[in-house]
């Protein structure tokens, strides 16, 4: 019977994760994050609504997995490129930002202010007596969760633009300073006290690992075994993550810092897009919910009634997490308006996986009882339901002033200098390096590009001269082993757009599967040729000015969902073709446009500007 009880409530709560999301998306609850939602739902279900699931082992289990598996991928949401790319972030101008400083610089600055004002406001509590440990509560005011931040961002199209890499930036290191200090605290108030130090065993064995897979990563035998049933990557990656949350524990902190430290770890490895997905699917589409839920489900909202102090720190927690982040990010007001500044610090006010994973732990080792723990993970929900509505109500995306995309050509020659003259200069800016001991034509060395004499095509070297700072890569030295070594890096430094020039289908292929494309001069010239004599009017398309194809990214939130035949643009433009991820899809009356479709259009390119205008900036 225990058993039937058992399945029954783990049934509940999966089919409870499994509607959420569609009830969202069936009443257009699209400002709420779904992790949210899935809380609110376990509400419903769980003690503080109709009490319908039982304690379970299977439920516990699952929970379990699901906290560590969320840890992980929050680690994993860390790019470390943006620290990389700053120097490539401080050269793009926004309005009215063209003095702004480095985005790290900025968001360093801003959170050391967070964090001083989270223990002010901490101090505050305690004096009150609300709660007291102020370690604990310094924490949780100075949190950011970054699984809210960058989604929202990114719904927002402000990702790419200055202020959202600051914004992005302050979230960052907002989750690891104070992932480290969590550690800190359970080694100083845990059961297990006096063992900070076996805390530098586990990073030393993060540290370790890293090197390790460094050296793994690009070996030919890892791609063979990375197909088929066998997926050697998956099983590395959950290898990693049950090593590093067994060794936590054995040192004494708490396992989801050993999750946290493997997601970063794979995160700083520039893993495979498709490993990613991977991860992402099997945690947000199975593990993640159920935990969720259950937090939903534990939480007895009626005992918070018993006490009124309880109750009051609800309001006053959520007014010291708005003034925690909105005191400092005025800071930016010299560099972005008001709308700006103030949208900022509401969206960095959302919290969640941090303060449950805090509140948790606190309630565990008897520092808050579990009504406080219920309050505080109540208030993290608030949190999350207000602030990231208002940042996308409030925010005006900041377009740049010279929205250029920054390419790189590696190896200056007679195929690439004429593509850089004919390339749209109000669209891109092009910086051509060529190295000494490459001979150039004497007409090329007269003209009027400016070419950036290197001694060598090291990696070294084009890291000094700041190659790799770009939105775009074009490889084109006479070395093919030199373009393929250079295009994979620059793949795993971030760049989204790597162009390599290979001639043998071996190389080819390898470099096609780490998502870069590839371009051959004897393929080009015998794909044109056959072009001419098949289908001479197609190549028309492609080198006639006036019926060229042109590309177009849809980042523009007002026409998302929108189909063809609804869409509100009557000029002179046929659309050819939509890739949607990998898919390609020929568009009808019918089809709807999503954000970050890349459209293929024809037409009169006055028009085409008009509908690039209407879709790239919202």
């Amino acid at each position: 019977m225990e058993h039937g009880e058992s399945v029954t409530s783990l049934v509940i709560v999966i089919l409870a994760a499994f509607l959420t999301p569609i009830l969202m998306h069936r009443l257009r609850l699209k400002a709420i994050p779904v992790v949210v939602a899935e809380i609110i739902i376990g509400l419903i279900i769980g003690h503080s609504g109709f009490n319908i699931v039982e304690e379970s082992n299977w439920l516990e289990t699952l929970s379990t997995l699901g906290f560590i598996f969320l840890m992980f991928l929050s680690g994993l949401e860390i790019d470390f490129s943006i620290f990389a790319n700053k120097k490539k972030h401080h050269k793009q101008k926004n309005n009215g930002t063209a003095n702004a400083p480095n985005p790290v610089i900025l968001a360093s600055f801003v959170f050391i202010g967070i964090l001083i004002l989270s223990l002010l406001l901490s101090y505050l509590f305690v004096l009150s007596g609300f709660i007291d440990n102020v370690f604990l509560m310094t924490l949780i005011i100075s949190t950011i969760s970054l699984g809210v931040v960058v989604p929202t961002l990114k719904e927002a199209q402000a990702m790419k633009t200055t202020i959202g890499q600051t914004i992005l930036l302050i979230a960052v290191i907002a989750d690891l300073i104070t992932m480290i200090l969590l550690a800190v605290f359970v080694s100083i108030y845990g059961e297990e006290t006096g063992n900070m130090w076996l805390l530098l065993i586990l990073f030393g064995a993060g540290i370790l690992l890293y090197f390790v897979g460094k050296y793994f990563r690009n070996q030919t035998f890892v791609e063979t075994m990375s197909k088929g049933t066998i997926q050697i990557g998956t099983r590395a990656v959950f290898t990693l993550i049950i090593f590093l949350v067994a060794l936590s524990e054995t040192v004494g902190a708490e396992n989801i810092l050993g999750a946290f430290l493997a997601g970063a770890l794979v995160s700083l490895l520039s893993p495979n897009q498709d490993l990613v997905h991977k991860m992402d699917s099997f945690g947000y589409g199975f593990l993640i919910p159920i935990f969720f839920v259950m937090i939903g489900v534990e939480i007895d909202i009626w005992t918070l009634f018993g006490d009124p102090m309880v109750l009051l720190l609800i309001p006053l927690l959520l007014i010291a997490l708005l003034l925690s982040k909105l005191v400092p990010v005025l800071i930016m007001k010299k560099w972005y308006d008001w709308r700006a500044v103030i949208s900022s610090g509401m969206i960095l006010t959302s919290t969640l996986s941090l303060v449950i994973a805090a509140a948790t732990i606190g309630e565990r080792i008897g520092v808050i009882d579990s009504q406080m723990e219920s309050a505080l993970i109540l208030t993290a929900v608030l949190t999350c339901i207000i602030t990231p509505p208002f940042f996308k109500k409030f925010y005006v995306r900041q377009v740049d002033d010279d929205h250029k995309q920054i390419v790189s050509f590696v190896g200056s020659n007679q195929a690439t200098l004429p593509v850089v003259r004919e390339l749209d200069q109000s669209l891109f800016e092009a910086h051509l390096y060529h190295a000494k001991l490459e001979k150039i034509d004497d007409k090329i060395t007269r003209s009027v590009f400016d070419i950036t004499e290197l001694n060598d095509y090291s990696l070294d070297t084009l890291i000094e001269n700041g190659v790799f700072d770009v939105d775009m890569l074009v490889v084109t030295t006479g070395d093919e082993a030199k373009n393929a070594e250079i295009a994979i890096y620059a793949k795993e430094q971030g760049i989204e757009r790597v162009i390599a020039r290979a001639e043998s289908a071996q190389t080819d292929i390898a470099l096609k599967e780490k998502g870069i494309h590839v371009f051959s001069v004897i393929l080009s010239t015998k794909t044109l040729l056959k072009a001419l004599i098949v289908a001479p009017h197609v190549v028309d398309i492609l080198t006639t000015q006036e019926s060229a194809l042109y590309e177009i990214n849809m980042n523009n939130p007002l026409y998302s969902g929108i189909t063809l035949r609804e869409f509100p643009f009557t000029g002179d433009v046929i659309m050819v073709r939509i890739f949607r991820g990998k898919d390609s899809i020929v568009p009808h009356g019918d089809t709807e446009l999503k954000l970050g479709d890349r459209l293929i259009v024809t037409g009169s390119q006055e028009y085409v500007e008009e509908l690039r205008i209407t879709l790239e900036f919202s």
